[in-house]
């Protein structure tokens, strides 16, 4: 693009706000949904994919997509690429910051303080994809960058050796829990700081450095999405492209899996296409309702979607409030019969009771809480305040 071009500013995609508002509800759901609930709301153990499994990806898919509107937006209000770029390494620090408030509230033991984490990788994401964007803003060259970052990381996990280990494939089995490259990095760059640590030689993190390589992959599909979203094509054929993107991704991602298993913890290359897929799915769904057939301007459609954009349009503030507000209510304590629990158990033990399947019980505590949440989300919304870091 020419320096000196000016862009338009681009229109506000709701339904794009309305992904990011299903996620995050999604995302609170199934990080507070208790030891009952269906296998859908955790987490694979290891290779495998659950519906848990696709809400981060989906999340830092929106974020790519953001970065193409936010920026043209910036752009076309006068804001310079320099200035836009110091803003993006400002955004990234902060957000760093801000994952590791989350992470360590409300002790903050530096000993064991986790410094990787969720908003983390979302602002190294950011911040890489953003600042490439800034610099060139061709759909080739993020074509070809999201072609080396997956396949390359597909050949440091296969075809790197794991020190002490050896060949994966070969001495250990390829997508080894502890035996595997990513692991190995992370133990020695931050021991006593990380996830998933339970003896020296049995530590992982879900978040670690090296795994944030196939994650800008993620960031990348959502850039080309909104790359898309952005050419001068009609709203339906846009939604058709949506369609085509989303067979693609499924069926490469599946498709690789069967060499490089999907694996969220490892984020694998697989599992970006596949994820990315179903994002697209998902996203390709709302686009039709809302930006080809008008959901959100028509009477009980409008209703439909108005949750979704309180918790979207304070993504970030959704999650903050979610993580520390489970963190300061463990603080609490009550005594019922004769022991101590917090208030949200107290719930559950008293309220909750009812419902006799531990599937539905848990769902229902899930759903309570994510709309505890939403009561101080909608009163940011209605007083017009939105957390842009």
């Amino acid at each position: 693009m020419n320096g000196s071009a000016v862009p338009s500013a681009p229109k506000r995609l709701v339904s794009l706000d309305v992904l990011r508002g299903v996620t995050i509800a999604f995302m609170i759901m199934v990080n507070n949904s208790g030891p009952g609930a269906w296998s859908q709301m955790h987490h694979a153990a290891w290779n495998g994919l659950t519906a848990t499994d696709l809400v981060f990806p989906t999340f830092l898919f929106v974020v790519g997509v953001s970065i193409v509107f936010a920026f043209q937006a910036r752009l076309a209000r006068g804001a310079t690429r320099s200035k836009l770029a110091w803003h993006t390494a400002a955004r990234a620090v902060i957000l760093i910051l801000f994952g590791i408030v989350v992470n360590s509230f409300p002790y903050f033991h530096l000993e064991h303080m986790r410094f990787y984490g969720v908003l983390q990788r979302i602002a190294v994401c950011y911040l890489i994809v953003g600042l490439f964007y800034l610099w060139d803003q061709r759909a080739s060259t993020k074509i070809a960058a999201l072609a080396i970052v997956l396949i390359g990381y597909w050949v440091l996990v296969q075809w790197v050796p794991v020190p002490g280990a050896g060949m994966p494939g070969r001495d250990v089995p390829l997508l080894d829990k502890n035996q595997n490259i990513v692991a190995w990095v992370d133990r020695h760059l931050m021991p006593g700081h990380l996830y998933e640590e339970w003896t020296d030689h049995n530590t992982r993190d879900p978040e670690g450095l090296l795994s944030d390589i196939p994650a800008l992959g993620t960031a990348l599909l959502g850039l080309l999405t909104g790359l898309w979203l952005r050419s001068e094509r009609s709203v339906k054929a846009k939604a058709l492209g949506l369609v085509a993107g989303a067979v693609t991704c499924l069926a490469a991602g599946y498709l690789w899996s069967l060499w490089f298993p999907i694996n969220k913890k490892m984020w694998t290359s697989s599992y970006v296409l596949v994820a990315a897929g179903w994002s697209l799915v998902a996203f390709s769904l709302f686009y039709w309702a809302i930006e080809l057939r008008g959901w959100c301007k028509k009477g009980w459609s409008k209703g439909l979607v108005w949750p979704w954009l309180v918790f979207g349009s304070n993504a970030i503030a959704a999650y903050m409030i979610s993580e520390l507000l489970g963190s300061a209510i463990g603080l609490i304590h009550i005594t019922s019969g004769g022991h101590a629990m917090d208030p949200l158990s107290f719930v559950d033990a008293h309220f909750l009771t009812v419902i006799a399947d531990p599937g539905w019980r848990a769902f229902a505590y899930s759903v309570s809480y994510a709309f505890l949440c939403f009561i101080p989300v909608w009163i940011l919304y209605r007083k017009k305040i939105f957390l842009k870091v």
